[in-house]
């Protein structure tokens, strides 16, 4: 039996990148697939596409994870066209750097919304869900920088250590309902958002991992299989690195 055999997984920001290896990661192991993009485009429909090869039922949803209401609206409909929800990826994510004495307020607001508020906005609409079914794993994507900060990404490392401070006590306010709660916090992963620096900038990053490389979105998806399934049943409120040794 495959390890998520009837459960049903909801990943936002599933059309490309991570989110995509995530989704695939989970289909190839029975979870049936909810996912969510700010817009159903080329991309989401070959995510769709690809999942649907893996015989496992899948449905793709355009919202806007940073608005409450429309967040409560979607997994109202995911509900009740899956019967449940077992799986909460918070993935959706997007970057507006730039230092913080010439950031904009508009640069800060856009990126905490987009990646803090929308995994609250996503926990608060599932967990009376899971609740009920006395069950539920919710996994939020961090970042290595929301751990240790970085130049030049002051609203992207507030917003990936906030999804560290909310898995956390997620994890302590529903550990007694039998839901678990952790985050990740990938490196240097290479995706489309890594492929705009040159092959120079690339190496350069390269000698900073122990590893010697970049990480891929699918061992990124490696580590979400593990958290949402019943291998790490007794794992909660913990962040797990997949950054090639460069935060220890």
């Amino acid at each position: 039996m495959k390890l998520l055999e009837g459960k049903v997984a909801i990943v936002t920001g599933a059309a490309r990148g991570i989110g995509k290896a995530i989704a695939l990661k989970l289909a190839s192991e029975g979870a049936a697939i909810a996912f969510t993009d700010l817009q159903i485009d080329e991309n989401a429909l070959n995510t769709q596409k690809e999942i649907e090869a893996l015989g496992v039922k899948v449905k793709a949803y355009a919202s806007n994870a940073a608005l409450f209401d429309e967040t409560h609206q979607v997994v109202e409909k995911i509900h009740q066209e899956f019967g449940r929800i077992d799986i909460l990826v918070n993935n959706a994510g997007i970057t507006k750097d730039g230092l913080i004495m010439r950031m904009s307020e508009s640069q800060w607001d856009a990126v905490i919304n987009v990646n803090l508020k929308s995994a609250f906005n996503f926990i608060q609409a599932c967990t009376p869900i899971m609740m009920k079914q006395r069950s539920g794993s919710i996994i939020n994507m961090s970042s290595v920088v929301g751990v240790s900060g970085n130049a030049g990404q002051t609203n992207y490392s507030a917003s990936k250590a906030g999804m560290i401070g909310l898995a956390k006590s997620v994890a302590k306010e529903l550990g007694s309902r039998n839901i678990r709660a952790n985050a990740i916090a990938p490196g240097f992963i290479e995706t489309e958002m890594t492929q705009v620096l040159t092959e120079e900038q690339r190496a350069q990053w390269a000698q900073m991992i122990p590893l010697r490389r970049g990480g891929s979105p699918e061992e990124v998806a490696k580590v979400t299989l593990f958290l949402a399934s019943d291998l790490s049943s007794y794992v909660s409120g913990q962040v797990i690195h997949v950054c090639g040794g460069m935060n220890t």
